[in-house]
């Protein structure tokens, strides 16, 4: 079901050699074939596998203007003309998967097999993807915890600047001939090299590592106008390059207003400004399925996934045959279940006549390389989980402190509010 999932669909006209003439229909990508339906007849008169093209050009001669070609490993020559938006637009997103694919392609091969050597290869890929979505997972909730500690500074420092004023309030607050003064003038510039120290610890974190960086189709406003790029995710943000590596647009994290998923491979990012156009891009890519999940833990408040795709995502798990898209349920439920078949399937005693049966039945299905390498990644997935889960208690503690800080706070501004006012 997840490869039968429509990435785009482009209004255009297919050439029938046999029949010397052109057909208006519309040009549909998967993220493994392609195909064209007709207009009048709905039928679909060409399909193939991205896997089997071997050409993809820009193509015009005498008789054909601003046309696509695409050649088959048969030397099947594939022609497609009036495209919307425009030919460079399906051009590069049909170029962009393809190539993707190939890159992916030994993949791909793996999970084609049957034999029961690739079983254990895709259980151990599928944990191996789990285990990097929850490393990834704890880096973000990692720099939240530091955002929170920050926070947790500035409050400390806020307060021991409403002591000072306390002081100063204080000291105003005398009259002119109380001989005991506390000389509040030296004391508020003792606290300025602690003012500083406090300053400088509180600094904003610089650039932390990336936690995921993606080849992309970005476009701006307008889908008409579209360029080869890369989306890259930080801790703290994203960026998004063009293909010379140059910086197009950096999103802090507190700057991204929204984020809607139109599709699996499709996404758009949003920052509002008043009295100027907002900031917004397009992106497209056949790796977003690895970057949505990540996106839905650092902006969960503000990514909207479309009702379709919400839809199609239930759809996918619930399918029997699709419930290896959903790692974590297929992970343990597929390394509970194969384990089971090498500890249970043992060759009971009794009757001969199922004597080849039964040695059938006990051939694992996991070498003991690979159930090795599994019960590796398990402990670090129960190590992560461990870890994750401390730290969202320790954030949960912070979290009250910090609340508490802030009420504290805010009746000891009030308090100095009307007590400047009395003096004023």
């Amino acid at each position: 079901m997840s490869r039968d999932i429509c990435i785009h669909t482009w209004p255009c006209s297919y050439y029938l050699e046999l029949e010397k003439r052109w057909v208006p229909g519309k040009l549909s990508l998967t993220p493994l074939s392609l195909k064209f339906a007709s207009d009048k007849t709905a039928d679909v008169l060409v399909s193939f596998p991205l896997s089997s093209i071997v050409e993809i050009k820009k193509e015009a001669s005498h008789f054909i203007f601003s046309s696509i070609t695409i050649l088959e490993k048969d030397h099947v020559k594939h022609w497609f003309s009036s495209l919307q938006p425009s030919r460079n637009v399906v051009f590069s997103i049909i170029e962009h998967f393809w190539r993707e694919l190939l890159l992916s392609q030994p993949g791909i091969a793996m999970e084609s097999s049957s034999s029961p050597t690739s079983r254990g290869k895709e259980l151990t890929g599928l944990m191996a993807c789990s285990q990097k979505r929850l490393e990834d997972t704890a880096k973000v909730l990692h720099h939240q915890g530091e955002q929170l500690d920050g926070v947790m500074r500035s409050l400390d420092k806020m307060e021991s600047d409403l002591d000072v004023a306390d002081r100063l309030l204080t000291e105003l607050e005398s009259p002119s001939w109380w001989p005991f003064s506390s000389k509040p003038w030296k004391s508020l510039s003792e606290t300025k090299p602690k003012e500083g120290t406090s300053v400088t610890s509180s600094e904003p974190f610089g650039r932390e590592g990336i936690v995921i960086k993606i080849p992309a189709i970005i476009s701006q406003r307008t889908e008409s106008h579209v360029k080869p790029g890369r989306l890259t995710v930080f801790v703290s943000g994203l960026e998004i390059h063009d293909s010379n590596c140059l910086l197009m647009h950096r999103f802090e994290k507190e700057d991204v207003d929204d984020i809607k998923v139109h599709s699996p491979y499709e996404i758009s990012i949003r920052q509002r400004f008043i009295g100027k156009p907002d900031v917004a891009y397009r992106v497209i890519s056949a790796k977003m399925p690895e970057v949505i999940p990540i996106l839905e833990v650092q902006f969960n408040k503000k990514i909207e996934v479309l009702e379709d795709v919400s839809m199609l995502r239930s759809a996918r798990i619930s399918s029997p045959t699709e419930k290896s898209c959903s790692f974590w349920h297929a992970a343990f439920v597929t390394a509970s279940g194969l384990l089971g078949h090498t500890v249970h399937h043992e060759s009971p005693t009794g009757s001969q006549e199922g004597g080849p049966l039964q040695l059938l039945k006990s051939e694992p299905f996991l070498s003991e390389a690979e159930s090795q390498e599994l019960t590796q990644i398990l402990r670090k997935l129960k190590g992560l989980a461990l870890d994750a889960e401390t730290e969202l208690q320790r954030q949960d503690e912070a979290l009250d402190g910090i609340t508490t800080a802030v009420d504290r706070a805010t009746l000891t501004t009030d308090k100095h509010n009307r007590r400047i006012k009395k003096l004023t």
